[in-house]
This record gives C-alpha cells, structure tokens and sequence, in this order.
C-alpha cells in the first residue's frame, strides 16, 4: 500500500504545469466540483477575470489532458479532472491555512453532548455526514495502549459469564466466557476482584503478554474458577477484531450527482456492505498518524477508486482512533478536509477531559 498522507510541500504547482496551464486546472476543478458537468473552453472563458479566448483555453485543456490531468468522457464533450489532477489541487490546498465554516462548527459541537465514547463516535459519523453531505466514518481506537481501570463479571446463564472491561477514558468492551455454575454472584463478584487486583493499572498490550502469569498466580486450588481465565488467558484479551466501524448514514452521500444513475448507485450500496473492506481500510489509516488522503486510484482496495477517503486521527490518551468521510473524488475538498481535522480535534479535546 502505497503511502497517501499529504506532505506539505513548498510549492505552489507541478513542475510541469505553466502558470496558464495551472489556473486553467483550477477553474476546471473548481467548475466541476460546483457542477458535476463536464468543462467546455467557453463556460471558462465567461468567467470574471478571464482574458483567454475560447480557443486559446481550449488549447491549454488540451495540452493538460495529454499531461493526465484532464479527461473526456465523451466525444465533443468538455474536460473532467482526473485523480492526478485532483491530488494536485488537494497538495495546493495544504499549504495554505484553512477554516472551518461556522454552521460546521456548531453542528460538530453536539457531538460531545454523550460522554459514552462509542456513542460520541456514532454521533461524530453523523454529524459529518450531515456537514459534509458526504459519508462519515468512524473507527474505535486502537486498545494496546488503553489502560484497564475495572473488570466487572456479570451472570448470563448458568454457564455463560459476560466479562466487562472498562479502558481508558469510557471505553468498554465485554468478552463472554464459559464458567462454572457453581460460582454463585457473591462468588462471581469476589472473582471478578481478584481480576482486578492482578489487571488494573495495566495496559492491555501487557495484559496480553503477562496474563497467563499473573492470573495463574492468583490460582488457590483445582476448582477455583480463576483456572478458567488461566487457561483462555493467550487470547481472552485480544481485543483488535473487536474494534467497531460506524457509518452515518449511506442516503446523504446518494444524494451527490455521482449516483444518479442504478450501476453508481449499486457500486456505493456495495461498498458500504463491504464492512470488513472499510474496516480494513480505517485500521490501515491508524499508523499513518494525521491527516491521510487517498484519492480514486490511490485507493488499495479496487472498490474504492471511484471514492476519496478523508480522515484523520483523534486521540483518547494514549490511544489513537479514526475519523472523516468518503464520498465521490468530486468533493469540495478545502471544505472537507477543514471539516475531518476540526472533527478530529474536537474529538480528543473532549475525550482527553474525561
């Protein structure tokens, strides 16, 4: 996979675009993005400012398509811009420093209203999706690093046990577990101290390495129901494919020209079947730490180049998650990218608070 996070280069176009050659992708980029129509030489040439005469304009458009940068779809049609074109924009608006709209702002602040962080997660994806009429996406954050501050053991069924786990900043995760029926709630509760006694305090990247030992420690005899714990304890805490994608909601990003037609539409309602493929794809994201954008081809996954994904990291302590949006390469990317760092920022501001 190759690396997508933006480098913030000192410079203001490709070295093999003209000034003329680069302010004509622009209008085009920017026509588009406003449009979702193809860019004829006259639409370009009615702009305020404009000086270049149709033909002159068409020429430029053609000299840029030979460079890749522009694409006709149809015969006698008007220029689209391509991925490479679109990564060029997206390296250009990097370099200045962007605001988030106020009305972004105000709708991205209700997210801190539930303290749950799962909760705030999904309301995050929400929101951004309302904001950005794109779809938001959020992943949990990474486990290894949170620290385990309570273990509570709860009865099922006769022989069915629900162990949940309080990490880090209100992040909870439960394990099920077969025991014994013998253990009767005050037993379970005593159990479940003993659990804490040995694992509190500790991160679950050491819990998963010295469990076994700690645990087997603590065992009193053949029939102490910690032997349970002792036996699973190579990968009872393993907790990474547990971590949770949330999705806001698919009909907001429907509604973009892109999907108008039934084979678009079915590409996007695919896509967001393909959980497991967007959970791949957001884990990946966590160890390039920051803003990562990967436009159309750039995508690893074949399904997603047709899509640009827009996220960044928020951080819970020690522990690190994601945020952002995907939505069709025509997207207002200045917009979105001010948009997915101000989400992400608020989200470890209040996450760090709690």
């Amino acid at each position: 996979m190759q690396d997508n996070r933006i480098q913030k280069l000192p410079v203001a176009r490709r070295a093999d675009l003209t000034e003329r050659e680069f302010a004509i992708l622009e209008a085009v980029i920017s026509s588009y993005i406003a449009t979702a129509r193809p860019v004829g030489s006259r639409t370009l040439s009615k702009l305020p400012g404009q000086s270049l005469s149709p033909a002159s304009i068409r020429n430029t458009m053609s000299d840029l398509e030979e460079k890749g940068y522009l694409a006709q779809p149809f015969q006698s049609a008007g220029r689209v811009p391509t991925d490479k074109a679109y990564r060029l924009h997206v390296d250009n608006i990097l370099l200045y420093c962007r605001s988030t709209p106020r009305s972004a702002v105000r709708a991205l602040e209700r997210i801190a209203e539930d303290p749950a962080v799962q909760r705030m997660l999904h309301r995050a994806a929400d929101a951004l999706g309302v904001v950005t009429h794109e779809l938001g996406v959020g992943l949990e954050p990474v486990v290894d690093e949170g620290v385990l501050e309570g273990v509570e053991l709860i009865r099922l069924s006769s022989e069915r046990v629900m162990m949940v786990l309080n990490i880090g900043r209100g992040l909870v995760k439960t394990i099920f577990i077969e025991l014994d029926s013998r253990s009767d709630d005050p037993g379970l509760e005593r159990l479940a101290a003993r659990l804490r006694e040995r694992l509190v305090g500790l991160t679950l990247k050491e819990i998963r390495r010295t469990a076994g030992r700690r645990l087997r420690e603590a065992v009193q005899d053949e029939n102490d129901p910690m032997n349970v714990f002792v036996q699973s304890a190579d990968n009872l805490f393993e907790l990474e494919g547990d971590r949770q994608l949330v999705l806001g909601e698919t009909g907001r990003l429907a509604d973009q020209p892109e999907f108008r037609e039934e084979s678009r539409l079915r590409t996007l309602i695919n896509l967001t079947d393909r959980k497991m493929l967007l959970l791949e794809t957001m884990k990946r994201r966590v160890g390039e730490e920051g803003l990562c954008i990967s436009i159309g081809s750039e995508n690893s996954a074949s399904e997603l180049a047709g899509f640009t994904v827009v996220t960044d990291t928020y951080r819970m302590g020690d522990m690190c998650g994601i945020i952002g949006v995907i939505g069709p390469t025509r997207m207002s990317y200045s917009r979105i990218i001010s948009v997915v760092e101000y989400s992400s920022r608020l989200l470890s501001q209040v996450l760090d608070r709690q």
